[in-house]
């Protein structure tokens, strides 16, 4: 057995191989941050695990798919007959163009149509979805918003399904590609294109179409195609691109290609049979100079268009629309709605790393609590010696007034001993003359 796989230290496994003994592709040179080194292994006998692709298939055809699709555009440029054309089935009855004195609407209303469709046992439930109304008016200011509401709307049913304690019957009804419809002019988009594609296209997976392309000449749809990429580059708008991946073979990156140099699909609606002068029957439109073939790479881009939306990339579709729009969309509503997330959360450290991470984090927390003990010892010292001067300048004023009595007690000591050592009395004497009536007394 030629059969290999990669083995990780975490347990994770690749697998390099199949039952049917193909060599092994080679191991990525970079790997993601924090995992070890990958061993390349050997398998003695065949082990099974190359069949998960068809238990997912089982698996999905059991399940069956979804798939909600918005068409918008002006009033007769063909988007209900495309959509017919495109899944070959009509979705969409004949309408009957309204009596002249019949009330129009005056804003863009939003309608769905679902169905179920199999092929080959393979169930899909379609939605589609429809805005009559967009671009038919004298003042399309802000004909957008009605869709960017639906599409919102549809993003916040399905955050709502997530959010339930019971998540086992999760509808996905948000819309996975768009298809913008744009008139044959020949000139470049108009304002309202422009405005309708920057308020969109951060939102669903955006695909311009040219309708009604048998009314240009081929030269004048190339240069069409080439002013309307121009706008769009200029406008920083992003639409849909076929993604490619890696190890794909030489025949898969050259329709991808050439599916892209396409873009935007020129294409013509039909799901009339016709006669062609050869004797063929058709999808197509009858002319008096000919026949215009739905289903002809050489007449219009419709089978290219059908092989990027329905045959190639719908999973692609679904999962963009999942992994990066919804996403996006989701962060944006929940960090506006006050929650946060940490970012570590779900994050591979490697546990050395996250050891360092810890220690740095319990050093960085011990200086900080020694800082703070020492402004605090420093505030308590300085508290203290303020006390202590003071107590130092309270005892130094009573030793200065006690210095101070002491010293006149001794002058007042030193003076009494002169006095009597000179024998004079300590007070003064009495005068010791006194008059009695009038004489005067002699000793």
């Amino acid at each position: 057995m030629t059969d290999s796989y990669q083995s990780s230290r975490n347990g994770d496994v690749i697998s390099n191989g199949g039952p049917n003994g193909s060599s092994p592709s080679l191991i990525p040179p970079t790997q993601p941050a924090g995992l070890s080194n990958v061993i390349r292994k050997k398998l003695m006998g065949y082990v099974g695990f190359a069949n998960l692709p068809n238990q997912v298939h089982r698996k999905s055809v059991r399940k069956g798919f979804q798939f909600t699709a918005m068409v918008v555009g002006e009033s007769g440029l063909g988007k209900s007959t495309l959509i017919n054309t495109l899944f070959n089935t009509p979705l969409y009855p004949q309408k009957e163009p309204l009596p002249p004195a019949a009330d129009r609407p005056k804003t863009v209303a939003i309608e769905s149509i679902g169905a179920d469709i199999e092929e080959n046992g393979v169930r899909l439930h379609l939605t589609v979805v429809d805005t009559p109304g967009f671009g038919d008016f004298v003042n399309n200011d802000d004909s957008w918003k009605p869709i960017v509401e639906n599409i919102e709307s549809r993003f916040d049913s399905y955050l709502e399904q997530e959010n339930r304690v019971n998540r086992t019957k999760i509808v996905d009804n948000r819309v996975h590609a768009c298809l913008y419809f744009i008139q044959p002019t020949g000139h470049s988009l108009k304002q309202l294109d422009i405005e309708f594609m920057r308020r969109l296209h951060t939102k669903v997976n955006l695909i311009p179409i040219i309708a009604k392309a048998d009314t240009m000449t081929d030269e004048e749809i190339l240069e069409f195609k080439h002013r309307i990429l121009s706008d769009i580059e200029h406008h920083n708008i992003h639409i849909f691109q076929a993604p490619t991946y890696d190890n794909e073979d030489e025949e898969t990156i050259a329709e991808a290609e050439e599916i892209a140099s396409k873009i935007p699909f020129a294409v013509v609606g039909s799901d009339k049979l016709v006669d062609t002068p050869d004797g063929r029957q058709v999808r197509g439109r009858e002319y008096p100079w000919g026949v215009v073939e739905v289903d002809n790479e050489d007449h219009c881009d419709f089978v290219k268009l059908r092989q990027m939306l329905v045959r190639t990339y719908m999973e692609e579709l679904r999962e963009y629309t999942n992994d990066f729009l919804y996403e996006n969309w989701r962060t944006e509503k929940l960090l506006s709605m006050g929650v946060a997330q940490d970012s570590s959360v779900f994050k591979e450290i490697n546990p050395a790393a996250r050891l360092q991470e810890e220690r740095i984090l319990h050093e960085a927390k011990l200086a900080k609590m020694e800082a703070e003990m020492k402004m605090v010892f420093q505030q308590k010292v300085q508290e203290k010696e303020a006390k202590l001067k003071q107590s130092e300048e309270e005892l130094y004023a009573r030793h200065k007034e006690m210095k101070d009595a002491l010293e006149k007690q001794r002058a007042d000591l030193e003076d009494k001993k002169r006095k009597i050592e000179s024998g004079r009395p300590l007070t003064p004497e009495k005068s010791s003359t006194t008059r009695k009536k009038g004489f005067l007394q002699r000793t």
